[in-house]
């Protein structure tokens, strides 16, 4: 059984992108990532992704990871965060440890595609995370 059916499927997977959202929007380190962006197409994109990353119907149609976030200067630390929100998110609705562990192992690959480390003299925003990384 796949953690998608095993959490209970496109309901519960919606209320987890709604839920994981809420926590990203409300950490002084990540909201800054959502400022000017049309949340309702990205939660649509993320729940795609994410039922597909949990083992459910593979109907993601959005843009590669690379391309996606190429216009955010995501730092290591901000990932971090950002994973560490998910698997609190999942273990709220009740997946195992076990099964966090996988998803999130299966989503470690994705970081080379998301962060991109700030350019020198960049205007553009990134992290505000004052440790700047996951050490």
């Amino acid at each position: 059984m796949s953690v998608y059916e095993e959490l209970g499927g496109e309901t519960v997977v919606a209320q987890a992108v709604e839920q994981f959202y809420m926590k990203l929007k409300t950490d002084p380190f990540t909201a800054v990532f959502f400022e000017d962006t049309d949340v309702v197409e990205l939660t649509t994109h993320q729940r795609m992704f994410l039922t597909a990353a949990l083992g459910g119907p593979d109907a993601y149609e959005g843009r590669d990871m690379r391309a996606a976030h190429a216009h955010v200067q995501i730092l290591d630390a901000d990932f971090d965060r950002f994973i560490d929100y998910l698997a609190e998110t999942l273990a709220e609705l009740g997946a195992t440890p076990a099964r966090i562990t996988e998803v999130l192992e299966a989503l470690e690959p994705l970081r080379v595609e998301i962060v991109h480390a700030p350019s020198e003299g960049s205007d553009e925003w990134g992290s505000l995370d004052p440790v700047g990384g996951s050490g």
